[in-house]
Formats: C-alpha cells, sequence, structure tokens
C-alpha cells in the first residue's frame, strides 16, 4: 500500500530553500533569521519507489509544426517605441512579462503610460495592491494617462483580481504589484515565497486560458535581483529590469529573458515632470558641455545591448600627503577595472600614481560595465596625471589586458558609425579590427580618421601626442 506522511518542514521566504531542520540562516541565499516552519507532506510512493505511469487521451493531437497558426502569438505594438525595442514588436497575447526595479525607478509609471496607450486597441485592467484608486488617479492626470478603456481597481486579494477580470474582460492585465496579492488558502503572508509562488503561476495559467497578455511589478533585492523564488523567473515568459539613477532623470529597460524577442536590446526613457519620454537618440545626454577640451576627460563608444551610445569618462588625480592613503573613488565604473587599469598604467607605462588620489566617473549618471571603456579611462587617468588635454574630437575604446595590449572588441563598426554621426574626426581603436572602408560600410571619403594601436603606450601617444 503506498504511505502518505504529513512532515515538518522548515521554508526560507526570501528563496524558498527548504530543509528538515530549523535553521537561522539560509543554506541557499545565505539570508539570516528568514527560515520559518510550513506544513508539507511527503510524497507518495508506490512499493519498489517506482511512480505508476499511466496515458491520458490529450486535450488536442499534435500537428506538424508548418500547419501550426502563428498569427495569434504575434506582438501587438504598445505605442512607447523604446518599450517595444526591448520586447521584441510588442507585447504578444497570453504572454506574462515580468518587470522589477527598486523603489522608485518610475515602474507605476511607465506601466500606467503603456496601459493608457494599449487602451486605444482594447480594454486595459490596471490592479494597484499599493496604492489607493484616487493616488493612481492622480499620476494620471499629471502624465496625461486617462482613457476610457482603461480600467482601475485596488485590490489585494486574488479572488478580487478573477472577479474583476472577469467583469471587464480586458485584453491587457496590470498587476501592481505580485508582491502585495494574496490567496486566500496559501499559506504564508502576502510577499512572501509561497504566496508569490502560488499567485504567479494562477495568474500565468489565466493568462494561457484566456489569452490574457500580463504583466507583472515585481520588487528587487538589495543586490539588484528579482525578489522572491527563482522560480518567479521560469514561470514567466519574459523578465525586465527597470534601472536608474533615482537622482537622475535617465532610465533604461533591459530585458533579461524574453521568449518572442531578443535580450541584448535596451530602451532608454528619461523620467520628466509629465512622466517618460523615450530617448531613440541617448547619445547627448552622456557628454558634457565643455567648449574646450579638459585634462582627465576621453570620450568612448560603449555598446548597449545593439545599440551604440556615446559617453564621456571623467577623471581627476590629486597628490596626497606622505601620511594619507590614495583613495579611489569611482560613479558609474567598475571600481575593480579603474584599480586595475592604475596597476596597468604604473607597470607598463611608467606613469606614477601610487601617492595620488584618483576619482573616476560617468557624465549623466550612465553605468558603464563593458571592458570596451578600459582604454578610454586609462588615457582619462594618464591625462588628468599629466595635465595635457586629449582633443575634443577623439573617441577611444578597446579592452586593456594586464601586459598592457588593447583587445579587440565587438561592434567596432557601429561604434564608428556612431562616433562619425555625432561630429567627432578622430577613433582610437584595437589594432587588427580591419576597419576598411568597404568592410565597415561607410563612405572612402568620410572625415574620420581611425588609428589602430597594440598596446597602452601606442595608445597613449596617439591621444596625448607623445
Amino acid at each position: 500500500m503506498a504511505k502518505t506522511a504529513a512532515a515538518v518542514l522548515y521554508e526560507c521566504a526570501q528563496c524558498g530553500w527548504r530543509s528538515a531542520k530549523w535553521a537561522g540562516r539560509c543554506g541557499e541565499c545565505a539570508a539570516w533569521g528568514t527560515v520559518a516552519e510550513t506544513a508539507g507532506v511527503e510524497p507518495t510512493v508506490r512499493p519498489g519507489g517506482r511512480a505508476q505511469l499511466r496515458a491520458t487521451v490529450p486535450a488536442a493531437s499534435a500537428v506538424p509544426i508548418g500547419q501550426v497558426d502563428a498569427a495569434a502569438a504575434r506582438a501587438r505594438p504598445t505605442g512607447m517605441d523604446e518599450l517595444d525595442r526591448v520586447l521584441g514588436g510588442g507585447l504578444v497575447p497570453g504572454a506574462v512579462v515580468l518587470l522589477a526595479g527598486e523603489p522608485g525607478v518610475g515602474k507605476s509609471t511607465l506601466l500606467l503610460e503603456a496601459g493608457a496607450l494599449a487602451a486605444a486597441n482594447g480594454r486595459v485592467l490596471y490592479v494597484t495592491g499599493e496604492e489607493s484608486a484616487a493616488q493612481v488617479r492622480l499620476r494620471a492626470d499629471r502624465i496625461g494617462a486617462v482613457s476610457e478603456a482603461l480600467f482601475l481597481a485596488a485590490e489585494t486579494d486574488f479572488g478580487a483580481l478573477l472577479g474583476h477580470v472577469q467583469a471587464a474582460d480586458p485584453s491587457l492585465l496590470i498587476v501592481d504589484s505580485i508582491q502585495t496579492i494574496s490567496a486566500a488558502g496559501v499559506d504564508g503572508v502576502p510577499g512572501g515565497v509561497t504566496q508569490v509562488r502560488e499567485v504567479t503561476a494562477a495568474l500565468t495559467a489565466l493568462a494561457k486560458q484566456r489569452s490574457l497578455t500580463t504583466v507583472l511589478v515585481g520588487h528587487v533585492t538589495k543586490d539588484g535581483s528579482v525578489a522572491g523564488p527563482r522560480t518567479l523567473e521560469h514561470l514567466v515568459d519574459v523578465v525586465l529590469h527597470f534601472e536608474g539613477d533615482s537622482r537622475g532623470q535617465l532610465r533604461m529597460v533591459r530585458a533579461v529573458k524574453n521568449r518572442f524577442g531578443p535580450t541584448d536590446e535596451v530602451g532608454c526613457f528619461e523620467l520628466g515632470e509629465f512622466g517618460l519620454i523615450g530617448l531613440p537618440d541617448p547619445s547627448g545626454l552622456f557628454l558634457s558641455q565643455q567648449h574646450e577640451p579638459v585634462p582627465g576627460t576621453c570620450v568612448t563608444v560603449t555598446l548597449e545591448g545593439r545599440r551604440p551610445l556615446v559617453a564621456e569618462v571623467q577623471t581627476l588625480v590629486c597628490e596626497v600627503t606622505a601620511q594619507d592613503p590614495p583613495r579611489r573613488v569611482t560613479s558609474g565604473l567598475d571600481a575593480a577595472r579603474v584599480g586595475m587599469l592604475i596597476a596597468v598604467l604604473k607597470r607598463r607605462a611608467n606613469i606614477d600614481i601610487g601617492r595620488h588620489d584618483v576619482y573616476a566617473a560617468t557624465v549623466g549618471g550612465v553605468r558603464l560595465t563593458e571592458p570596451s571603456v578600459d582604454l578610454a579611462v586609462g588615457l582619462a587617468i594618464a591625462s588628468a596625471r599629466s595635465n595635457a588635454n586629449i582633443p575634443g574630437d577623439v573617441v577611444a575604446f578597446g579592452e586593456v589586458g594586464l601586459a598592457g595590449e588593447i583587445r579587440r572588441v565587438a561592434g567596432v563598426p557601429r561604434r564608428i558609425a556612431e562616433a562619425e554621426r555625432m561630429g567627432f574626426r578622430r577613433a582610437i581603436v584595437p589594432a587588427g579590427s580591419g576597419l576598411m572602408p568597404s568592410a565597415q560600410g561607410r563612405d572612402p571619403g568620410s572625415q574620420l580618421k581611425v588609428r589602430e594601436v597594440a598596446d597602452i603606450r601606442e595608445a597613449l601617444t596617439a591621444a596625448l601626442g607623445g
């Protein structure tokens, strides 16, 4: 006879890790005080340890893939070009999208604008569990997101949410946020692992059953990852991250997972008093307004997905006294890579920066993590140390190795074309990039001159003239 016995399990409220014994620290995410008791049931096991397998009649028979109608799964534009770029053309009917971001970054504003635009093609239901309906209406009036086909409900109960879906029969459902919705009969508090997992699974099943496009707002942890169990990202079809400095105006949407489009695209927005404005050409935001070259600055071209962005790196080098330890302060750059570049400049180019403070930052609040910005950061530090200007019409990009060599990077033709479009006349690139006019698709009569360099010494000579 099969046996079914009740068991006592302990589950982490952060990541869903389970254990038969209580622990003060989670064995998966290493969080303290998050393991609590939960009711569990041991699985039913047949004699011999083998599960019984029985064939059932499928709901629909399998057909050749060439006979499957794909028209129902075509993306529908939301009306926001930058968001559609990241999604791969728009929202797919029946898809479940998870949008995560830090508090105050503008997730609700983005979805409220997108919902108002999508309401032109069908009903949209916006369910808020963090604000009242009146508070959402005030924001909608401010950003101009009021539509007769946009329905608003303030609910935290999952059963009531299903009732609103049946009554409104929308083509797009927005839930802000998934951590505030709780289902009766499910263990755990709202926002806990069990509640979030069960509610998301139920909404995913509802979306597939009714071909209802669903967008869920999710919270993030202190390290920037999506809060809740890891299975949450596996349940949904698309995972988007909404990033940006709360003190700045630039916002970026990145696709971490996308079953219907690319995952290397990025959408840029500017957050203002009247909502979010798409930025099809954001390069000008990342350049300073200095008319004359200043020591310690260098312009680079980075790739955000497949989009080239022109950005400026600024550095400041100050001598310190013998008693004070030197400081290394970065903003928008990887501190470890900046420290590595300082060591490479000292060892491979004989630039002594050991007893100096080094401050490195980006313009416009953009975060540059691509290795191709190494060359621009190294040139900017050398420029600040020698108090020599890098000409304002120069861009530089390339990865710097520990031996001082300049390594090739991807997308060189696109970077060169963007730099030329922005008015730059000289480019310092890694050797071996193979930039012939016919190969890169540029006009042979172009005014931009490309200088290929093999190591950091040659790059310093090309940028600083000696």
